[in-house]
């Protein structure tokens, strides 16, 4: 993205300034950071109240990644499993629950709806990934719905955790690789276990990306597998 951010300031040098860089890559980082964070908290918490879950994914990185070295980016096209959790947690809590607000260019009737042009239009994602007419118990967390979809993580329009079309996150696979990566190295190197007997509170709270209202505490112990890597 740098790389070519700078070939368009050597062809461009007045518009293309050092700030505009800058800039454009703090946007970057700082978009890609919160959603990121608040998926891995939401996916964990979810794993927490789900242990059935989190076994079957600890055991599907035991078997393809084995215990002598840690997962790795090359590893996620090996663990399905693994990416049908990041995909159904995307689905339950997507990190940016409303995507961003777009303009009508032109007049248009939408379900029988008149739209004018220059009307603002916002999707609401959180409500078509929980609307029963499209998923089977939308409100239960079924990593499985999203097996046997061979990496389409559109699924038509009823799944855009990313939005869609040319406007859509352009770091979306970067998004999958690390939220997966960070996943299977927690669910790898360490044994987990909710903090008493009562299931994670998955209340939502307030913000742009959804965080949880409660932050996720949480018991571990690391694993054999822990020990032989990092020793």
């Amino acid at each position: 993205m740098i790389e070519v951010l700078l070939q368009l300031q050597d062809e461009d040098p007045k518009y293309y300034t050092d700030q505009l860089i800058k800039s454009f890559v703090l946007n970057l980082l700082t978009a890609g950071t919160d959603t990121s964070t608040a998926t891995i908290e939401w996916g964990f918490s979810l794993l927490l109240n789900h242990k059935h879950v989190l076994d079957k994914a600890r055991d599907e990185i035991d078997t393809h990644v084995g215990t002598n070295r840690v997962v790795d980016e090359s590893d996620m096209a090996n663990l399905p499993y693994l990416l049908c959790i990041v995909s159904e947690t995307l689905r339950m809590y997507p990190a940016g629950p409303l995507l961003v607000p777009h303009e009508s260019s032109d007049d248009c009737v939408v379900g029988g709806y008149h739209v004018p042009r220059g009307t603002m239009l916002i999707v609401n994602q959180w409500a078509i990934h929980h609307d029963p007419n499209l998923w089977t118990d939308p409100e239960k967390f079924n990593p499985e719905r999203f097996e046997g979809l061979e990496g389409k993580t559109r699924d038509g329009f009823r799944f855009m955790p990313f939005g869609f079309g040319r406007r859509s996150c352009p770091g979306e696979g970067l998004a999958m690789r690390l939220v997966g990566l960070t996943l299977g190295l927690l669910i790898q190197c360490f044994d987990w276990e909710r903090v008493g007997e009562e299931m994670v509170d998955m209340s939502e709270g307030p913000g742009l990306t959804m965080p949880k209202a409660q932050p996720l505490v949480a018991k571990c112990r690391p694993r054999p597998v822990a020990g032989s890597i990092f020793t």
